[in-house]
């Protein structure tokens, strides 16, 4: 399970644009399609839009805008998350749905 990025906007983001050209970004999709293939597996990929460092991985409560130097925050439920393994959990968790579901990973609307 990953989840698919847009690096033209990244590469956008004057702050990371080097860390982000650097980061091979194609070659860290590629591989594991290519792995899948192989082995006659099937890789979900997880759409862009889908908040996975905004969801509270507990509770499934949707924070608002977060900054990107916001790296741990505090859920109403009490939950604390640090902002890479939280959306990890949430990525993992909506793959595995995909899975068992057969449907897309899409944001929940209001």
């Amino acid at each position: 399970m990953i989840e698919d990025l847009t690096v033209r906007n990244m590469v956008r983001n004057h702050t990371l644009a080097r860390a982000s050209s650097d980061a091979a970004w194609s070659e860290l999709r590629a591989v594991p399609e290519y792995k899948t293939d192989w082995y006659g597996r099937e890789l979900v990929v997880v759409d862009r839009w889908y908040p996975s460092s905004r969801v509270c991985s507990a509770c499934g409560a949707l924070r608002d805008a977060m900054p990107l130097g916001v790296r741990e925050w505090t859920c109403r439920c009490g939950a604390v998350h640090d902002r890479d393994l939280n959306a990890a959990r949430n990525i993992l968790a909506a793959g595995l749905a995909v899975a068992a579901c057969g449907d897309g990973v899409r944001p929940a609307r209001a």
